[in-house]
């Protein structure tokens, strides 16, 4: 491969070492390993199309890195705005579901919070309400990290066992 250099002073051997990083970059923007490579691909092709931008001194990777954060965010705010063709097949509307159902199961659900022991109570508030770790609600309750993963899950059981029998 030449090493040809562009009116920036950066190679294109200088471009392809930073492959690998971007790839795994754009895997924290998509699972697909086809939208993967196009978003790497698009991010090549705008870096040599703007290659004239690229200021000396500064880091190469910080500025593809940018420049597909950049078009990652572009497209993701294009796509969530256009809904192209769907607005008016109303077959392809969801109807929407009756709430009378969820909110009796709801209610079947604190009723049965309610009737858990204390400490198994408090484990399933302090983990699925209020969003602490498991190290946070032992400490908070002075107990022991697998005590706590104990409470929970017998917690667990027992409101599964009385929302399925009702």
């Amino acid at each position: 491969m030449q090493h040809r250099t562009n009116q920036t002073g950066f190679t294109e051997f200088e471009l392809l070492e930073h492959l690998p990083a971007l790839r795994n970059f754009a895997r924290r923007f998509h699972s697909s390993p086809t939208d993967v490579d196009d978003l790497v691909q698009e991010t090549y092709a705008k870096a040599i199309a703007n290659a004239q931008k690229f200021q000396q001194g500064t880091r190469l990777r910080s500025w593809l890195f940018t420049i597909m954060r950049n078009t990652f965010c572009t497209k993701f705010g294009l796509t969530r705005r256009e809904d192209v063709g769907l607005a008016d097949d109303t077959a392809l509307q969801v109807s929407v579901p009756a709430t009378q159902e969820w909110s009796l199961r709801g209610q079947e659900l604190e009723r049965a919070i309610s009737n858990l022991p204390d400490h198994h109570r408090e484990a399933i508030e302090m983990i699925f309400i209020e969003c602490l770790s498991y190290e946070d609600a032992a400490q908070r309750c002075g107990c022991a990290l697998g005590t706590m993963k104990s409470r929970v899950n017998r917690a667990r059981l027992q409101l599964w066992t009385a929302i399925d029998r009702s």
